[in-house]
């Protein structure tokens, strides 16, 4: 048998195992192992992990996000599509004058890094994580940029030299209800931390943490924005203008994602930012 016709062979057999797994792309799975592995045994491996239920991007040690191929490691928050919306809205409201970007709750630092390579003017970026697994992949990601990144619980690693010098702080902070944590995806659930998930009885406790302090660390016209379920947008609003911001929210049904902004000036409405 050629070559060709075993490796033919293998993928087949590769793709019915991913399928039977229960894996929706299997041949686009079936792919990108092949395309990682350094030798056959190394193949079995990773294919056996996949089987095994472990998301694919752990397995394959990046995640697409933005255009870019962000690094993630076991036990690290795996960026979504649907925080390309937080992305966008970030750049546009950045335009292209030279601002400091603060993205809080980083996780690996797909945002940042994203936010630091479409953005029209430089930025200065800063990043923080509670959680060290996730601050070695983002100092990892955001090296291209010179970012600074601290390990801590939201803003208290941070320098006091930023403190209202931040033009735009984006936090995906952790907004699953914890009552929803059972009904996730089970590579979510086993998988990523619960930190990065758990959001709390209604999935705003962390965010109402990040509403009290931001406004000190905001630039004059300082802007934050929120990832959020759509349902909790109302509710998010709310506590942002409770903590002193008046507040917007943009959405995008392609991704089903929705981002609150909040910041001094702006007028409460839904739509574009």
């Amino acid at each position: 048998m050629s070559s060709i016709s075993m490796a033919a062979r293998d993928r087949s057999a590769i793709v019915a195992r991913l399928r039977a797994a229960g894996c929706v792309w299997a041949e686009d799975e079936a792919d990108l192992l092949i395309s990682s592995a350094t030798a056959p045994a190394d193949l079995q491996a990773l294919v056996d992990r996949r089987v095994d239920g472990q998301p694919l991007e752990h397995i394959l040690g990046w995640a697409g996000f933005c255009g870019l191929r962000v690094d993630v490691a076991p036990g690290v928050f795996i960026p979504r599509a649907r925080t390309e919306l937080l992305v966008r809205t970030a750049v546009t409201l950045l335009g292209r004058r030279e601002a400091v970007v603060l993205d809080l709750c980083c996780g690996s630092g797909a945002i940042g890094a994203a936010v630091a390579a479409t953005a029209a003017g430089q930025i200065r970026l800063y990043a923080a994580d509670v959680d060290s697994a996730s601050v070695a992949c983002a100092r990892r990601n955001l090296q291209p940029w010179g970012a600074r990144v601290y390990q801590g619980d939201l803003f208290a690693p941070l320098p006091v030299h930023l403190r209202g010098r931040v033009e735009v702080l984006v936090a995906n902070v952790p907004y699953v209800p914890t009552a929803a944590l059972s009904l996730l995806p089970r590579e979510a659930r086993l998988h990523e931390p619960r930190l990065s998930l758990d959001g709390g009885a209604d999935g705003l406790d962390v965010l109402r943490r990040v509403a009290v302090e931001a406004l000190d660390w905001l630039a004059e016209h300082g802007r934050l924005l929120v990832e959020t379920g759509r349902v909790q947008s109302r509710a998010a609003v709310a506590i942002l203008d409770r903590a002193g911001f008046t507040s917007r929210v943009v959405s995008d049904d392609d991704l089903d994602a929705t981002v609150v902004i909040g910041g001094c000036g702006i007028r409460a409405s839904t739509g574009r930012p």
